[in-house]
């Protein structure tokens, strides 16, 4: 366990490379479930123009032994307000960092993106099939219809 930012004054990290990824111990170990955390109001920036781009994040994950800590997480997701990457690379990258600070048994992502451009963005990663046997909700976040 590193050096956690739970419970401290913890200023937003100006970066997603500077962000800690804080981990615990996972009380249940031996158990398969799913945690979930949503991000309704995720902000990057667009690479080219620096325009604001929102998306509705979804991650789900199957723990092993370690849990991320919510305010790292937060912390982290934070740090991309003034990082500008295209929609795929934000989506791929949280999920590719989380794996690599928490070692779960199974992680997707869902990246509901708002229009840029007039087009709806949606982008998806998972480690691969979820374990078997796991009730796998639906992440719930309907299509991108505008006013049609």
């Amino acid at each position: 366990m590193t050096d956690l930012q739970l419970g401290k004054q913890t200023p937003l990290p100006t970066s997603p490379d500077e962000a800690q990824l804080d981990r615990v111990p996972n009380p249940h170990a031996d158990t398969d479930y799913v945690t979930r955390f949503v991000a309704p109001e995720f902000t990057s920036l667009c690479p080219v123009t620096g325009q604001p781009d929102f998306a509705h994040l979804v991650i789900d994950y199957v723990p092993g032994d370690w849990l991320v800590e919510s305010k790292a997480l937060k912390l982290f997701l934070g740090a991309f307000r003034n990082h500008g990457a295209f929609h795929e690379d934000c989506t791929v990258a949280i999920g590719k960092r989380l794996v690599a600070a928490i070692a779960p048994r199974w992680l997707r992502i869902g990246g509901y993106w708002y229009p840029r451009g007039g087009i709806p963005i949606d982008v998806f990663w998972q480690t691969g099939p979820a374990p078997a046997g796991l009730w796998i909700p639906d992440q719930g976040v309907p299509p991108y219809r505008g006013r049609g």
